[in-house]
């Protein structure tokens, strides 16, 4: 029922030496034409002010495809927050699709962000309806930090275990840049849930999809290993991301949470192993635990597995360490590299980090991994990174681009969810132009699956071979001109040989530029109102304005900034003449007052109108 493999990345350990070994272990529930289990699932989406517009609705079209792929069975309610929380679903089965996204095209957005409120209304649901033969999973998505209700990470991080420990598990989904990475990744760890950097709003259909097939692919859940480690070895890291505690026998415990069909579950051990004599070396039993799903019922099934390592001569380990390379466990090993190299830089140690990621990119070219694009693509990552940390320049859009591709590769064997990144490199607007392809070869910069893959456009190539690129130099839409092309030595993808330039037809170039440094100037004057809010220009979008809406405050009606990154009860110089209770606004600029404790809106003001969420 639960099958277990082991690789080392030496095949062949040399023998006479103290050494440290990485292995990596496999695990599969073999569960022959396994049944669909139902879901119990609850939608918990943020409709906070920053998520106005565009983001919103396709939070909601993302929704409503979630409903279009559910089945009567299955159990569903959806809960949508700002500062107050409201089911716009509770918990039913899905028997009127129609009715359903009816209701969730009827959401409009609002004030602050009480995630905690949001979140735990949708445990409420899930929890009535809690079923051990289901998959009973909060969905929480949000675009911004929590600024109401319970905001402290460790409360939330620690009652999401709590809920997990009740049957409740939660996935989060970070939408755009302005969420808390690390407290949604800490929620998702501690529940033993998915998380999901949905970095272009227009993808957010893409990433439910992807979390709703993983669901229904969910074939065991509580996959526990134990590791006897041998006299003489110790461990020294996990290379995947689990939970560590040790038996009353002092033993390592691992908790690896849910098992997909079809998908191995990966676990990387770094070892230290002391000298042995050639032949064969006892270092570990396995012994492991799951609750998989055996004859239409979840059954808990164990086992044992003895690792053992092979040892030799130093001339028979060195030929097979040569020759036998293991892709995945190289995948575990970046990503344990990036996550100790984004600890060290935040704590101030920028040149040692980008030292560890250098020495990676060394090692895994001197192994020849750079001939497999996906490990190359991983190469081009680290160099990116490397440099942004060396110039201490990392930024928001790189920390949670480094840490989803971290999570996604030490979580998951997914190959469409590791190496996500679309954010632009900012070395391309810097890129010397040229407006004629010549004898070059032209290449374009797409958007596929979450990442910015480069593609051929000159004839004579193939264009469904991928190119290896700089990572740094790549934006969605832009246009390159490269010297040449050279095929990989398995001829599956293409690198760049000589110059790269950026290439645009005459005025072109600007408008490219100016689509990233585009941004609504304002006066700096306090803003003035007209005779009342109908006399306001309107909008549908926020684009670089700043929300406002307007609230009630014992007899009084104040305006407050619902943007993310502001104080929300600070009150504001706003005009008298436009106040509309739950009115929303755009305004140009938001500057803190003299005072220190209120804001001045400044500029434009605009009425901002939402826009019917339609098929």
């Amino acid at each position: 029922m639960l099958e277990t493999s082991y690789e080392f990345d030496q095949a062949i350990l040399p023998a006479g030496f103290s050494l440290k070994a990485n292995v990596l272990l496999r695990f599969r529930a073999d569960i022959p034409e396994s049944p669909r289990r139902n879901l119990n699932l609850s939608l918990v989406i943020d409709r906070s002010g920053s998520m106005a517009g565009a983001a919103l609705h396709h939070a909601l079209k993302a929704a409503e495809s979630v409903v279009d792929r559910l089945e009567p069975n299955d159990i569903l309610s959806v809960v949508v927050y700002d500062d107050e929380v409201d089911t716009v679903v509770p918990s039913q089965p899905v028997t009127d699709k129609s009715a359903l996204k009816n209701s969730i095209k009827k959401v409009r957005a609002g004030g602050i962000t009480n995630l905690s409120g949001g979140w735990l209304k949708g445990c409420e649901y899930v929890k009535k309806q809690l079923d051990p033969q289901k998959i009973n999973r909060v969905l929480l998505l949000t675009d911004g930090h929590a600024n109401m209700g319970i905001q402290d990470p460790k409360v939330l991080t620690a009652t999401a275990g709590q809920k997990a420990e009740e049957g409740v598990i939660t996935t989060t989904l970070g939408f755009a840049q302005g969420f808390n990475e690390d407290l949604l990744i800490g929620m998702a760890r501690a529940a033993s849930g998915n998380f999901y950097f949905i970095q272009s709003i227009d993808e957010a259909t893409e990433v439910f999809s992807i979390e709703l097939d993983s669901l229904r692919a969910v074939v065991g859940q509580n996959l526990k290993v134990t590791l006897e480690l041998a006299a003489g070895v110790s461990l020294v890291d996990t290379l995947s991301l689990a939970k560590v505690n040790q038996n009353n026998a002092g033993q390592p415990v691992i908790s690896l949470g849910e098992l997909y069909e079809g998908e191995d579950k990966l676990l990387g051990l770094s070892l230290d192993i002391s000298s042995a004599q050639v032949g064969e070396l006892p270092v570990m039993k396995l012994h492991y635990s799951a609750d998989v799903v055996q004859d239409d019922i979840i059954q808990s099934v164990s086992g044992t597995t003895d690792v053992v390592a092979k040892v030799g001569t130093v001339e028979e380990s060195a030929l097979a360490s040569s020759s036998h390379i293991i892709l995945d466990l190289s995948r575990l090993t970046i990503a344990k590299a990036k996550e100790t190299a984004l600890d060290l830089a935040e704590h101030g140690k920028h040149q040692e980090a980008e030292q560890i990621l250098r020495t990676l990119v060394q090692d895994l070219r001197d192994k020849g991994l750079n001939e497999n694009f996906e490990i190359a693509e991983e190469i081009d990552q680290l160099e990116y990174f490397a440099g942004r940390i060396a110039q201490k320049a990392l930024g928001n859009a790189g920390r949670k681009e480094l840490l989803d591709q971290t999570y996604q590769t030490m979580t998951r064997n997914r190959s469409d969810l590791v190496g996500r990144g679309v954010a632009a490199g900012d070395e391309v607007y810097a890129m010397p132009i040229v407006s004629e392809v010549g004898s070059g070869v032209e290449l374009y910069c797409a958007r596929e699956g979450g990442k910015l893959r480069i593609k051929v456009i000159s004839d004579g190539y193939d264009a469904t071979k991928n190119v290896q690129f700089p990572r740094s130099i790549r934006a969605e839409g832009a246009r390159y001109v490269v010297e040449g092309l050279e095929l990989s030595n398995d001829g599956t993808f293409y690198r760049v040989r000589g110059k790269i330039t950026r290439f645009a037809k005459p005025g072109e170039a600007d408008i490219f530029v100016a689509s990233r440094q585009s941004k609504v100037t304002s006066s700096g004057k306090a803003s003035k109102g007209p005779a009342s809010a109908a006399d306001l220009p309107t909008t549908d979008a926020v684009n670089n304005g700043i929300l406002v809406q307007c609230v009630k405050d014992g007899s009084k009606l104040r305006a407050r900034v619902v943007s993310d990154g502001y104080e929300p009860d600070w009150n504001m110089r706003f005009p008298r003449s436009v106040r509309e209770e739950g009115m929303l606004y755009v305004v140009d600029e938001i500057k803190t007052a003299p005072d220190g404790k209120s804001y001045i809106a400044c500029g434009e003001i605009k009425r901002f109108v939402q826009l019917n969420i339609t098929n």
